[in-house]
């Protein structure tokens, strides 16, 4: 099984393509943004990783006529814009194509596709750079041969973070692909509120209850290799510092998050069981230092099971 778990690069190695992409998934993010009706915790906001890639939930047409999937299709390794009514409209992902052309050809094929104009707010979120994404011409690097290894540990990481959700009774979250941190993430709630941790616009929604977030990277700028994480908000004294299973997992004191590295992961005989042992494990030290409910870190365990 671990052979099926492939390898992937530091980031610094792949730098360049892994910021494209990135880039090229924040527009998909602000046309989620502009066009979904606003959930809690920025819900709406979210994408999801598919068998082809990162894509939107389907978003109402402006128009009225229909639903607008728009996805990055990391197999043909082009932007795809899709009515429910049959009509597509694809825009290629070149290797040396700048995010900010493929930005404005993609709001150009939504736009038509929706019967009126679409606009997004351009300005990057989350990351170093500031230009605008339809003025973005420093990135402009995809190679798709970097692409297909991510992609392949990227569907690996959701099917883990999949089945560590599954049986849990509380709310929580379905596996959602990021834009703006670019990573997946579950996110576990226990049903009381909580003060977030500062009045920015995505803190101040998305951290407004209690919650514990498990999630997988590719690495980046402040942890240059892929890694599954976790941590809980609030977190009380006590939290930090535990000895999690499996041993390898390890808590960082500059990211405040618990972490399994993915070379970790795939050098184990069963990757699949090596990171689900990581979620449950910092889910329960989550649930027993947080004081809660102590049914709900069982039903994530499957007590009782989901389906009797």
């Amino acid at each position: 099984m671990s052979s099926q778990w492939p390898a992937l690069p530091p980031y610094e190695s792949w730098s360049a393509t892994c910021d494209t992409l990135h880039a090229h998934t924040q527009v998909l993010g602000k046309l989620a943004v502009a066009m979904a009706p606003p959930e809690p915790q920025l819900q709406h906001a979210a994408l999801r990783l598919t068998a082809r890639g990162w894509e939107t939930l389907p978003l109402p047409a402006p128009d009225g006529a229909g639903a607008i999937v728009v996805a990055l299709d990391l197999r043909s390794h082009e932007a795809v814009a899709e009515h429910n009514d049959g009509r597509v409209r694809r825009v290629a992902l070149t290797p040396d194509r700048p995010v900010g052309e493929v930005t404005r050809d993609v709001l150009e094929a939504v736009s038509e596709l929706a019967g009126a104009v679409v606009e997004i707010d351009p300005t990057p979120q989350e990351v170093s750079w500031t230009v605008p994404l339809d003025e973005d011409h420093e990135h402009a690097s995809y190679d798709p041969d970097q692409v297909a290894p991510y992609f392949a540990a990227a569907t690996r990481a959701a099917l883990v973070l999949a089945a560590f959700r599954a049986p849990y009774r509380g709310r929580s979250t379905p596996v959602n692909a990021w834009w703006g941190s670019f990573d997946l993430a579950v996110d576990l709630f226990s049903g009381l509120p909580a003060d977030p941790p500062s009045n920015d616009f995505i803190t101040r929604n998305a951290m407004d209850e209690q919650q514990v977030a498990v999630g997988w990277w590719p690495g980046d700028v402040r942890y240059g290799k892929a890694a599954f994480y976790a941590y809980a908000h609030p977190a009380p004294d006590g939290f930090a510092g535990a000895t999690l299973s499996p041993p390898a997992a390890r808590w960082d004191d500059t990211l405040g998050e618990y972490l399994l590295d993915w070379d970790d992961v795939r050098s184990d005989r069963d990757p699949h069981s090596f990171a689900l042992d990581f979620a449950r494990s910092a889910f329960r030290h989550s649930c027993l230092v947080c004081g809660w409910d102590p049914a709900l870190p069982a039903s994530a365990e499957g007590t009782p099971p989901p389906i009797r």
